[in-house]
């Protein structure tokens, strides 16, 4: 009240009391309005943050929330990731799948007890900030938008690469720069209708994955499609074996698969901004090992059953050339531009999610301020220009070298990728600690903490040896390193991490009051 009696004229405050009411009448219109607290409506006059608002106003309903953060996390690291992994390790890459899967949902166990309490954080910064050090939260914003970075130009070197599949002769770089150009339009232009936009972008995803489950178990157990002759499952062992690369291919495999679940995460963020939090939170969690037994080692079992895994290229689709083997032209055809609208999809994500990250970092004083300036029509467009350019990085690379460039792009977001999932980690072992007796009635707790924490940080520790012991990997590693060294050095050098995320500030002071 006292912030208020200090404002300088009847217009401010009128002007500070319509935001206020604005923010309840959307809330009851099933609108989510993330921190529109006081101190936010403050900035609001000072015009730091004006059009910031219309952005935090754009909530999504549960559907969207589902679709979204299931769609998002089934990408090129599926699609086309999968390749390299199967010829690392051969059929145990099921196995690498599911021992990720387990530790990936310990991660989000982790996340799902804090955010059940404090839904509106929302942030692996602010966890950061608040449970570990300033830095930490600090190098989480950042290393999150790199990560999303480097996927978007994954994602677009994916493009030019599933292309092939029609124009064998076609050099990857001209459809990368078609669809960089189309979606960076698109999210310079608008980004109202997102959330639709995406919904059923990964509807198709979600819809293709499980027809060709289901039409490769009618393959192999039942011959449609065959002429009637089962192919059975006796790929899994022969061409080499179930282990065929040995422990060092399985180990090589890993840090690869666990690329694959990064994203995962962003579901529990999503849901702590959904209209009823705790009851979107749990279900959306609970559901991820589901969704890791049926996406992911349900459609791998598929494609190192149905093809001679030995012969799978590392270039393309494992999908596409799965149904191609067998005759099923048509089908392979049709998928092979599903896996295409796949990797546009999962690039438009990561434009819309790096380019929101850099203007939040902008708006928290954590990044350049022109990073938080605002077009007319909601976009971020400093923000989202940054990442376009990060993309045209990745087409510039795919027309100097485009051999294995996918493999050494995707894997750099591997390392920057995990810093969340550290942090996830280790702020739960301190929140659980700081919460002390509240937790003994919390519904949600992370299962057997802190031995699962411990465990799963080891697990990713391990991650990460396997890619500096891997030829194929170990540059992108490099690449993690000397970013995430930059981050440290930038927060101490010029002390603009130190300053707390606005969430944090909201937080301190309501809790001063």
């Amino acid at each position: 009240m006292k912030r208020l009696l200090r404002l300088n004229n009847k217009e401010q405050l009128l002007s500070v009391l319509k935001m206020i009411l604005a923010s309840s009448f959307s809330e009851q219109k099933g609108i989510r309005v993330k921190h529109l607290t006081l101190n936010a409506a403050m900035n609001h006059l000072r015009g730091g943050n004006e059009v910031a608002n219309k952005e935090l106003k754009r909530g999504l309903e549960a559907r969207h929330i589902q679709m979204i953060a299931l769609g998002g996390t089934i990408g090129v690291g599926l699609f086309m990731g999968s390749a390299s992994t199967i010829k690392w390790t051969g059929p145990s890459v099921m196995l690498a799948y599911a021992i990720a899967g387990i530790f990936i949902f310990f991660i989000m166990r982790a996340m799902g007890e804090m955010l059940y309490m404090e839904p509106s954080t929302g942030s692996f910064a602010t966890f950061g900030h608040k449970y570990i050090h300033p830095l930490a939260g600090y190098m989480t914003a950042w290393s999150n938008w790199f990560q999303w970075v480097i996927v978007g130009m994954s994602e677009i070197i994916a493009v030019g690469a599933y292309m092939k599949y029609w124009f064998p002769d076609l050099p990857a770089w001209i459809p990368g720069v078609i669809a960089m150009v189309i979606l960076g339009a698109a999210n310079l232009i608008s980004v109202k209708s997102f959330g639709e936009f995406e919904f059923w972008f990964a509807m198709i995803k979600i819809v293709t994955i499980l027809l060709m489950i289901i039409a490769g178990f009618g393959l192999i157990f039942f011959g449609i499609g065959n002429g009637g002759e089962a192919i059975g499952i006796s790929n899994l062992w022969k061409n080499g074996g179930f282990f065929t690369g040995g422990f060092s291919g399985f180990f090589f495999a890993l840090s690869l698969v666990v690329g694959a679940y990064q994203g995962v995460e962003l579901i529990g963020i999503t849901a702590g901004e959904a209209k009823d939090p705790k009851k979107t939170l749990t279900r959306a969690i609970q559901s991820t090992i589901w969704r890791i037994l049926i996406f992911y080692i349900g459609a791998i079992f598929v494609i190192v059953t149905v093809y001679p895994w030995d012969q799978l290229s590392s270039i393309g689709s494992p999908f596409v050339a799965t149904f191609a083997k067998v005759g099923i032209t048509a089908a392979a055809g049709l998928i092979n531009f599903v896996v295409i609208t796949a990797a546009m999809s999962g690039c438009n994500s990561g434009i819309y999610s790096a380019g929101r990250m850099l203007y939040t970092l902008g708006v928290n004083g954590q990044a350049p301020k022109y990073f938080a300036k605002i077009s007319k029509n909601g976009v971020p467009l400093f923000g989202t220009v940054g990442v376009i350019i990060g993309l045209a990085v990745g087409v510039v690379l795919s027309y100097i070298a485009p051999k294995n460039l996918f493999v050494y792009v995707y894997s750099a977001s591997v390392l920057p990728g995990m810093v969340p999932w550290f942090v996830i980690l280790i702020s739960q072992i301190r929140f659980r600690k700081e919460k002390g007796a509240e937790m003994k009635d919390h519904p949600f707790k992370m299962p057997f903490a802190p031995v699962t924490n411990y465990l799963t940080i080891a697990f990713l520790i391990m991650v990460l040896i396997g890619m500096w012991f891997n030829d194929d990997t170990r540059i992108s590693l490099i690449v993690g390193i000397v970013f995430l060294a930059i981050v440290t050095i930038s927060f101490y050098a010029f002390g603009i991490g130190k300053r707390a995320p606005l969430d944090v500030q909201n937080d301190q002071e309501i809790s001063s009051k």
